[in-house]
């Protein structure tokens, strides 16, 4: 009772006219009346508060106020109608939590895989000698690459893929290289480099830069320690004893260099011969040495710790050569042995494509890897691919658990002389129908090392290759100057002591119409202007709404903005020697493209004989002949002329990749489904 009594008195207020006074005695020298339990006033329905006990009567005449002591605060708290909602918001709380999290699981288990920066936008490519000379020596530099970073990004261009800029005496600069870690001062200096890519990075663009591990030049300081025997050095290349006498050597096997004549070379300070594929002055470092293996990969370490986003690996098929240093086939057993000098006289079983050349390109891949933990920083490996079939291309994507490069550049578009629908279709399906499962494309119509389009196929077909590039499912890799339509130059007198044929598709690239095509404020250049510079260039293309130029704009826009283009299916609806046809399309959405590239003659196709169910007439969403954007076609009788190509827009529900006639002609790199309630990419197709 003494306790019971207590309580009572700690929480007794001072009331008059049943007024509290939050907890705060008003007149302490009023003396305390006791209460008689039998009395009227001890009676509870009178008293202002108490607690004499467990009793809930006890409270229904009171409310909560500010100060309450914690024994009035839990009285209050647990009662039902503060209970209750209490519980409600609490399991309300947890529900959503449970939910949240349940969603979130379930949105990452059905997402499909992000595309990353190299799969979501074109490449450019750059020859760097060739593309802006900043300081009028003649001679494109980094410095005039940063210059023109603003024309790049009107491109829409995603990634810059520079050539080889490293220390080089030779004259094409691309090969040979001095030092791996060093700028040639044609380009300019380390400095340049490091805001160069700074530069790219704020423009939110990635770069990728040539490597070539399979060879050095023979001034690098690596082979000068080899040929004297140095240390570690002496087997860093490839040597092997050889008979020379009288200027004459007579090499250890039959091997030839891609140049011709014999790959084997006399050295006359080691009195050994020494293995080039290339030229002599390029020899072959021996990747079956460890210590070369540990030389390259801090050669990869040094350029990623700058920032590069990316490599692109040169000619590594050649990596390795057999040990027994046998004899190589030749192509014609007929053929008198000595006379063989050239190299596609023999077949290069043991000096290409070798038992473990692919460990080296995972060695490699592994390496970048641990470079690319970092969110948002994956580090890009190509591997450049000339001259193989295409099912030993495709070994370049790996295995389905072992990476390696994440795509061999596709360079089979580049060495078409001639176009058919029939030839494009058989080329872009034959990289389809073989590359590995859940692998990303690519595709590209120049390079370095190949004569432009408009020389090698005709102008006419400019704005439909570049129509076909950015069309198909995977990354378009676009060569300075093809944007605007730029052709070789003519062989006359290079003063270059380089193959000149290498040359011709590496002109300077034409800006305007002022004197050097805008490439250069110099008296020369390194190389001599096209002569079309005058209506052939970017300041001309610019004010054209019918320019190669603008429509490359278009056409990149549309690849960026249209997840039909990025993630769609790619369905072959149709070829012959004049058209191809073609659809994009993707689960989810009832638009789909329908592209029609005539690489023929002037040819009328009837696309209602090839699609059940397309209405009469179609809208054009693109064309190269800009007259016809935003028109309407009849699709019974849709004209096309030489190089005509157009993109058609249709809403379609039952789309073609479903349909069992079209089951084998369709093709998805990622799979993936579009939810229009949502707003999300899905993988429940």
């Amino acid at each position: 009772m003494a306790e019971d009594k207590r309580k009572r008195d700690s929480i007794r207020m001072s009331m008059k006219g049943c007024r509290t006074n939050n907890g705060f005695v008003q007149n302490e020298d009023i003396p305390e009346q006791d209460l008689d339990p039998g009395s009227v006033m001890g009676s509870p329905q009178h008293n202002a508060v108490s607690v004499p006990g467990p009793e809930e009567a006890d409270l229904q005449d009171m409310r909560p106020y500010a100060g309450m002591p914690k024994e009035v605060l839990f009285r209050f708290s647990s009662q039902a109608r503060y209970r209750v909602p209490r519980e409600v918001l609490f399991w309300l709380t947890v529900a959503t939590v449970i939910l949240l999290i349940g969603a979130t699981i379930t949105i990452i288990a059905i997402s499909p895989k992000c595309l990353d920066w190299w799969q979501a936008g074109p490449m450019y490519q750059i020859y760097p000698r060739s593309f802006k000379d900043s300081d009028k020596d003649g001679n494109g530099d980094l410095k005039g690459i940063q210059d023109k970073l603003d024309y790049i990004t009107t491109l829409n261009i995603k990634t810059i893929w520079i050539t080889s800029f490293y220390k080089s005496s030779l004259k094409d600069f691309r090969y040979g290289v001095e030092d791996f870690q060093e700028i040639d001062p044609l380009f300019g200096t380390m400095t340049d480099f490091e805001n160069l890519i700074a530069a790219i990075h704020d423009k939110g663009l990635k770069l990728i830069i040539d490597f070539i591990p399979n060879h050095t030049s023979d001034k690098h300081a690596w082979f000068q320690l080899s040929r004297t025997r140095t240390g570690k050095y002496t087997d860093y290349y490839i040597w092997h004893d050889c008979i020379h006498e009288n200027d004459v050597t007579i090499p250890p096997n039959n091997w030839l260099s891609v140049y011709g004549n014999s790959s084997w070379h006399f050295d006359e300070v080691r009195k050994q011969c020494y293995f080039h594929q290339f030229m002599k002055e390029q020899p072959d470092l021996n990747f079956r040495n460890p210590a070369v293996q540990e030389e390259i990969k801090e050669i990869l370490q040094f350029w990623l710790a700058k920032g590069v986003d990316g490599f692109s690996f040169d000619a590594v098929k050649f990596l390795l050569e057999a040990q027994h240093l046998r004899d190589e086939i030749q192509v014609n057993k007929f053929q008198i042995p000595d006379s063989v000098t050239h190299y596609s006289e023999l077949y290069h079983d043991f000096t290409t494509t070798q038992v473990g050349m692919h460990d080296l390109v995972r060695s490699f891949r592994q390496t970048m890897d641990q470079y690319s933990r970092e969110p948002g920083r994956y580090r890009f490996l190509g591997a450049e691919v000339y001259a193989e079939s295409i099912d030993r291309t495709m070994m370049y994507y790996g295995l389905p658990f072992i990476q390696e490069a994440d795509f061999p550049f596709n360079n089979y578009l580049t060495t078409l002389d001639s176009l058919s629908g029939n030839i494009v279709h058989d080329v872009v399906t034959s990289w389809m129908e073989n590359m590995p499962e859940g692998r990303w494309p690519n595709w590209m119509i120049g390079g370095p090392d190949s004569t432009r389009l408009t020389s090698r196929l005709g102008n006419e077909y400019v704005n439909i290759m570049n129509m076909l590039l950015f069309t198909l499912p995977g990354t378009p890799i676009t060569y300075y100057g093809e944007e605007i339509g730029m052709g070789n130059i003519l062989a006359t007198d290079l003063n270059e002591n380089y193959d000149a044929n290498t040359l011709l598709s590496k002109s300077p690239m034409q800006w305007d119409n002022s004197s050097n095509a805008g490439f250069s404020e110099g008296n020369h250049t390194w190389l001599p202007t096209n002569s079309d510079y005058h209506v052939v260039n970017v300041e001309v293309q610019k004010t054209q709404p019918s320019s190669t130029l603008k429509l490359y704009q278009d056409l990149s826009l549309l690849h960026s903005n249209e997840l039909l283009l990025s993630r769609g299916w790619f369905c072959l609806v149709r070829n012959d020697s004049h058209p191809l046809v073609y659809t994009r399309e993707l689960d989810g959405i009832d638009r789909v493209f329908i592209v029609v590239l005539n690489f023929g003659e002037a040819t009328q196709l009837n696309l209602q004989e090839t699609i059940s169910g397309l209405p009469t007439r179609l809208r054009i969403k693109l064309s190269t002949n800009s007259a016809s954007k935003g028109s309407e076609v009849e699709t019974r009788g849709i004209f096309l002329e030489k190089g005509d190509g157009i993109i058609l827009e249709h809403n379609m529900k039952n789309l073609l990749h479903h349909q069992t006639a079209f089951r084998d002609k369709c093709f998805v790199s990622n799979r993936a489904c579009y939810s229009s309630a949502l707003d999300i990419l899905h993988s429940l197709c």
